[in-house]
């Protein structure tokens, strides 16, 4: 009776510690709201909406060696902007909380990471230790990476192309603010959620689904699927913007089965001693 009762208060102990994370997150979430949610017109300015101009960093880097290298996409038109419009009463607003969360959400992802590691880590054992240690920050850094290539590269490419393409020149293309954030926050996520590729497969090897031989048997299989992922990604159609993607791509596949080839090992090995 004295053992359950031990156990009982164990387990709300450990309720009230996971009580007190979550509020720790959600303080934190709030205080990067407000803060950008201050900062969100600057943001907005010179980051979220510096595809639509020119000026982009990656433009100016393609126009300035665009015509050494012919086979590279034309980004010379330096009169090249978008206006971007709003068409509904409430669209600025909610999109500057909207996007301030999205944000803030990103920035205290760490936080969170974090916070779940001291919830977790008194249960585990030594290996599972360095084994969640591993994932959290593989996970944390390759998220950020690939929402760095997702803005930097996927969405810019996306965005010019799909802007300039012109059905009839009867049609002018007028892009609506729901419209651009929307496309802008689908298409760095979705890199960012591809880039945890290598984790996935770290994952589902540590769970003894998948080995390094057969990520290596199915390997031409995925050339072709990372391909086609690839086009879907970055509609422009040239050689150059497709393996500019896929080259990323497929290095992660590369790397989970680097990863999911190197578990095992370390494992035997240990217990071998």
């Amino acid at each position: 009776m004295k053992s359950q009762e031990e156990n009982e208060m164990s387990f709300w102990g450990h309720l009230e510690v996971l009580r007190w994370a979550l509020i720790r997150v959600a303080v934190a979430l709030v205080v990067l709201v407000v803060a950008t949610f201050v900062a969100m017109p600057y943001i907005f300015d010179k980051f979220i909406l510096g595809p639509t101009s020119s000026d982009f960093f990656l433009y100016r880097m393609f126009a300035s060696v665009g015509g050494r290298l012919p086979f590279l996409p034309d980004f010379g038109d330096s009169t090249f902007s978008v206006d971007i419009i709003n068409i509904n009463v409430a669209s600025q607003f909610m999109t500057h909380v909207s996007t301030s969360f999205w944000l803030a959400l990103v920035l205290v992802f760490p936080y969170l990471i974090y916070q779940i590691w001291k919830f977790v880590r008194p249960a585990l054992f030594p290996q599972e230790v360095r084994n969640m240690r591993t994932a959290f920050l593989l996970g944390t850094g390759m998220f950020y990476v690939g929402c760095a290539v997702g803005y930097c590269i996927v969405f810019p490419f996306t965005f010019r192309f799909l802007v300039e393409y012109q059905l009839s020149a009867s049609v002018v293309n007028q892009i609506s603010l729901n419209s651009y954030i929307n496309t802008f926050l689908i298409m760095v996520f979705i890199m960012g959620a591809v880039f945890e590729l290598p984790l996935l497969a770290w994952i589902l090897s540590k769970l003894g689904l998948v080995d390094k031989d057969m990520l290596k048997k199915y390997r031409k299989y995925a050339v072709v699927v990372l391909l086609v992922l690839a086009a879907v990604i970055t509609p422009t159609g040239d050689p150059f913007t497709l393996s500019l993607v896929f080259i990323p791509l497929y290095l992660l596949y590369e790397l989970s089965i680097a990863l999911v080839g190197r578990r095992p090992d370390q494992g035997q090995e240990q217990e071998n001693e």
